[in-house]
């Protein structure tokens, strides 16, 4: 008699999987420990009978796994890195190092730069709001015959660009992601509902809601 196998979709349940069958290298929280160079061809061997992961999610699992920020700052000179088994596997040198350095910063730097754009949003929203507001108590004040106009909305700023639903992309596509003044290239990695992940052209990988993410006309 058969068992069915359910199939992990999602890069955080591959991650814990992970971490469970291998928790001397694997962690899903606190410091993480740096990997072997060339650990994925080490995880396809020792999980090719293994049903629950495929190697495509794998190797998407792997990329988010250590383009995370607590994995880029375990990566320090002279610190060991761990196979599966937590083994010593090799040095960190300086020039890991740096790499790793600069991914951080240039993730902190997207992240920064999102949650700007966010709260100039906000701020707009809030701004626009009020004298709508007042014009609203204003006119129930006086109730006039004929209702104020509506003020007209401000122009949407002209891009050559093309708003998409989730079920309209799809793994390695190439699309831009709206992270903030101005869109980023980058490629489809994984669609996990209207959570999109996309690797952006400098290697970073980020994860962006389906409604930030532009395909050129």
């Amino acid at each position: 008699m058969t068992t069915d196998v359910k199939k992990l979709t999602n890069t955080k349940e591959v991650i814990t999987y992970l971490a469970e069958k291998f928790p001397q290298c694997f962690t899903v929280e606190g410091d993480a420990k740096p990997l072997k160079i060339g650990i994925f061809e080490d995880l396809a061997a020792r999980l090719a009978d293994d049903e629950t992961v495929s190697k495509t999610r794998l190797r998407t699992a792997l990329r988010h796994y250590t383009n995370s920020w607590r994995y880029l700052r375990s990566v320090k000179v002279g610190t060991q890195r761990v196979d599966l088994d937590g083994a010593d596997a090799g040095i960190i040198e300086e020039e890991h190092q740096q790499h790793a350095e600069q991914t951080l910063a240039e993730s902190k730097a997207v992240a920064a730069e999102r949650a700007a754009t966010k709260r100039k949003e906000q701020a707009a929203q809030a701004k626009a709001a009020k004298p709508a507001n007042q014009e609203a108590r204003k006119a129930r004040a006086k109730r006039p015959a004929k209702k104020p106009a509506a003020a007209k909305p401000a122009p949407a700023p002209k891009l050559d660009l093309q708003a998409v639903k989730g079920d309209q992309l799809r793994v390695g596509q190439q699309v831009q992601v709206k992270a903030g003044l101005s869109p980023i290239a980058g490629q489809v990695t994984e669609i996990d509902r209207d959570d999109i992940y996309v690797q952006l052209q400098n290697g970073l990988t980020v994860k962006v809601n389906v409604n930030a993410v532009f395909v050129t006309k």
